[in-house]
């Protein structure tokens, strides 16, 4: 799809600005679900560029949205708020997608806006030559005007699984993520493995647990950086908790009825863990 970088050309009807990792709203007073009503308008991604506090920006009409990066320390424009991205994965989801157990579209949109902005400013000369690169002009990508190199936004499947025992459910409290709350076992895909076997290598690596009946149940963006997480529920087997203690701080089992605190709504560990992932038809 052809990529618009031009400042004369914010006529999409949806507009993603982001600071970071958090989502840019047009209104403090805001009500969920949130829709493209709650998103910026034209003139605040002007006002952002005559303020020069931009760092990047784009249009791409086939999907009817314009994105654009603030700078790290840029001052919130006036009437706006900001909500961290994974929030707003949960807070855009209408009645339905909430009800069903589905991803939110605007959210999706909005994680392939931010993956897009990362790419844009990531990668910068070619990996090959050396040479700058430029913005394709017909596909989401950039490419090297010397030896022709394309490089696309990266997506990195991750595995995220919530297995269980009874009514019990294995979490763990990740080690170096600086993290209070426990979460569901989760690792990236490796050169030469199937999903599943990634689920049961990262279960039996950072607990010692043996698990079956492994059943995938949905996936959803993760932008952060470059995910796409892949969810999966399975069943103990066997085995005893042994922790991986380079990595995992802390492992249990926790009843369904009495859980720790666990990841907010919007991440993927939340639907896992709550049931919402297949909730519906």
């Amino acid at each position: 799809m052809p990529i618009i970088t031009n400042s004369n050309n914010f006529f999409c009807e949806k507009h993603f600005v982001f600071i970071e990792n958090d989502i840019l709203l047009a209104k403090q007073d805001l009500h969920s679900p949130l829709s493209i009503e709650d998103l910026p308008g034209e003139q605040v991604l002007r006002r952002c560029l005559s303020c020069q506090i931009a760092s990047d920006w784009y249009a791409e009409p086939e999907l009817n949205y314009s994105a654009l990066m603030l700078e790290q320390n840029a001052p919130i424009p006036a009437g706006c708020s900001t909500m961290p991205l994974r929030q707003f994965f949960w807070e855009s989801k209408t009645r339905e997608e909430q009800e069903r157990g589905l991803p939110s579209a605007l959210g999706g949109l909005a994680a392939r806006a931010h993956s897009f902005l990362r790419l844009r400013q990531t990668y910068i000369f070619c990996p090959s030559c050396g040479t700058k690169l430029e913005v394709h002009k017909e596909q989401v990508a950039k490419v090297c005007p010397n030896c022709g190199r394309l490089d696309f936004p990266r997506i990195e499947p991750a595995i995220i699984v919530l297995v269980s025992r009874g009514d019990e459910v294995l979490l763990v409290k990740n080690k170096n993520r600086n993290q209070h709350f426990f979460s569901c076992v989760a690792g990236f895909v490796e050169q030469g493995e199937t999903i599943e076997q990634c689920v049961a290598r990262e279960v039996k690596e950072e607990t010692n647990i043996d698990i079956q009946n492994i059943r995938y149940v949905g996936s959803q963006s993760w932008p952060f950086p470059d995910q796409l997480m892949l969810a999966f529920t399975a069943e103990y087997k066997c085995g005893e908790i042994k922790i991986q203690e380079e990595e995992i701080a802390e492992a249990g089992w926790f009843s369904r009825n009495k859980l720790p605190d666990i990841p907010k709504e919007g991440s993927v560990a939340y639907n896992l863990i709550k049931g919402l992932f297949g909730s519906g038809k």
